[in-house]
């Protein structure tokens, strides 16, 4: 998810289409919240691990 909000905010940036920019915003800082909550070993949708 991380990898898909960079792709979006670079695409985003390019166009200049902020709806790409604000979706790869939400995409990144979710990718970022569950690989932090993975990463402290909490279970997340029963998994161990999310990556």
């Amino acid at each position: 998810m991380i990898a898909l909000g960079i792709i979006l905010l670079v695409v985003g940036f390019l166009t200049g289409i902020s709806i790409l920019w604000t979706i790869g915003i939400v995409i990144l800082v979710i990718g970022a919240i569950l690989w932090v909550l993975g990463t402290a070993g909490h279970a997340i949708g029963g998994r161990r691990h999310y990556w």
